[in-house]
């Protein structure tokens, strides 16, 4: 713009020829003609420049962006993500983070995925507020995609977070999940937002006022902390939760988390938690740790005992060895009649007798669904052994991966030498043997006895037992005057002279 205003101008007030003003100021004839016509520069257009780096790497950023239109959509690639699995997976293609960047919003703009939202700065006090949300995300445990529902309780003032996964997002999980989150901050804060989740509120009146369920409200009394409720539909107003829902969803959610159950993948999301402390927020200058621990001062105390969670009743056992809690029976090592204290949970349900567990059960959803172990059938199964085979609780024991097949080896080569009968009575006592050295100690026991081709009982419990076995230890002896200790007279042949005697003789 400036370049055409001084031709405009030297042509007008002093050369005044083309030619002249092309001279003068070093330019083509046709841009002093451009400008001579148009006090406006043309628009030129943008001519795209190779991108060598980006090529290689170019239909595997593809893959990845089609495969995200079909993922969940909270469990997405970012390009900072696309970007580290290009450095670990493609690093013989190295590209800069900037190109990527620059490559995914362009792909997803012109795809029309792009969309904005805008939020106000807020400035919190140490301990004063902290966010509380649930939001969903997949996960495989064991072999198959299970939908959990995660809860998230955010600091607003240091940015800390604790994430824990559940099945089902009751109020039950909702509370415990409360007073796992205070355990890892260590103390509870003033003031706590939420949604208006039906855990916490039964009617929603005018303005800001909630009429709180009554287990919430004795909760807030235990824990002694103060609950504000959004407006319905303004999310926006926790964004702070629901920011750090994204982040740790978009950073240890994908690709699709893998753990054996519910318990090892909390695990996970612990560490999870605790790498993130090390991250320091943009426009900060301490790290999520650094602040925590400050803010730890202004907490409010932990309660000395924690709210009564478990929900009590007391079934009788059934024919079938179980008792029912909520809709669904769980196996119990009982006697048929008794009665057993069941103390159900958010995940698990534990059955009780005489002070003492009798079994821990992962807690089912699905109405009227069994949950048998196997292990509590054994000792019927030893006068039964006809049963083993066609039981379900063997098919759910397959079903959940605890059946390895070294154990289908083993007990088929028992039914071919000993027969169906004899075969599975000595495969039961084999798993009986888990009670005493567990079930990851058997089945190495069970694979060694097969590798070594000893195929029997007394092999397998033998294996087990060299585990635990202690020998003393042998101590060198010099040799030397300590042997001495050891020397014996050589032994006497008189006595048998007297055999030869004449006396003897006769």
């Amino acid at each position: 713009m400036e370049l055409f205003a001084e031709i405009r101008r030297e042509y007008q007030h002093g050369v005044g020829t083309i030619k002249g003003v092309s001279r003068k100021l070093g330019v083509h004839r046709r841009v002093v003609r451009q400008a001579l016509t148009d006090a406006v520069p043309p628009v030129r257009p943008y001519q795209a420049r190779a991108k060598p780096t980006l090529g290689p790497v170019q239909a595997f950023i593809d893959r990845i962006l089609e495969a995200d239109r079909t993922a969940p959509r909270k469990q997405r690639h970012t390009a900072r993500r696309i970007h580290d699995r290009l450095r670990r997976e493609r690093p013989d293609a190295p590209v800069a983070a900037s190109t990527v960047r620059e490559y995914v919003r362009g792909w997803k703009r012109a795809q029309g995925l792009i969309g904005r939202a805008v939020c106000v700065p807020q400035t919190y006090t140490w301990g004063q507020e902290a966010h509380v949300d649930w939001y969903e995300a997949v996960a495989i445990l064991g072999d198959d995609e299970t939908t959990l529902q995660v809860f998230c309780l955010r600091s607003m003032a240091s940015g800390a977070a604790f994430h824990r996964a559940y099945p089902r997002a009751t109020q039950q999980a909702f509370l415990e999940a409360h007073e796992d989150a205070f355990a890892y901050f260590g103390g509870t804060f003033t003031t706590l937002r939420y949604d208006n989740l039906t855990s916490a509120v039964r009617k929603i009146l005018r303005g800001f006022r909630r009429e709180e369920t009554t287990r919430f409200l004795a909760f807030r009394s235990h824990w002694q902390f103060a609950a504000e409720f959004c407006t319905p539909g303004e999310g926006h107003e926790k964004g702070g939760v629901e920011g750090e829902a994204g982040y740790f969803r978009r950073n240890h959610w994908v690709p699709l988390p893998q753990a054996v159950d519910l318990d090892a993948l909390n695990a996970q999301w612990l560490a999870g938690c605790r790498a993130d402390e090390q991250r320091v927020i943009q426009g900060r200058t301490q790290s999520v740790g650094e602040a925590m621990t400050i803010e730890h001062a202004s907490l409010q105390p932990l309660a000395t005992e924690r709210f009564d969670l478990q929900e009590v009743s007391f079934p009788k056992v059934d024919g079938a060895g179980c008792v029912r809690v909520k809709t669904n029976p769980y196996s119990v090592p009982a006697p048929v009649g008794s009665c057993v204290e069941a103390k159900l949970g958010s995940a698990h349900v534990e059955l009780w007798a005489d002070g003492h567990c009798l079994a821990r059960h992962e807690r089912s959803y699905v109405r009227f669904e069994p949950v048998l172990d196997l292990e509590h059938y054994l000792d019927v199964l030893e006068r039964k052994p006809g049963a083993l085979a066609g039981s379900t609780p063997l098919a759910q024991c397959r079903a959940r991966g605890l059946w390895p097949a070294s154990y289908d080896t083993l007990w088929a080569h028992w039914i071919e030498r000993h027969g169906k009968q004899a075969g599975t009575r000595q495969m039961i006592g084999v798993l009986q043997l888990a009670r005493t050295y567990g079930a990851a100690a058997l089945r190495h026991a069970v694979e060694a006895a097969l590798r070594l081709g000893c195929t029997d009982q007394a092999a397998v419990r033998h294996l087990l037992l060299t585990a635990t076995l202690e020998r003393p230890p042998i101590e060198p002896m010099p040799l030397g005057a300590a042997l001495v200790h050891y020397n014996r007279p050589p032994p006497s042949v008189a006595a048998y002279d007297t055999l030869l005697s004449p006396a003897v003789g006769r």
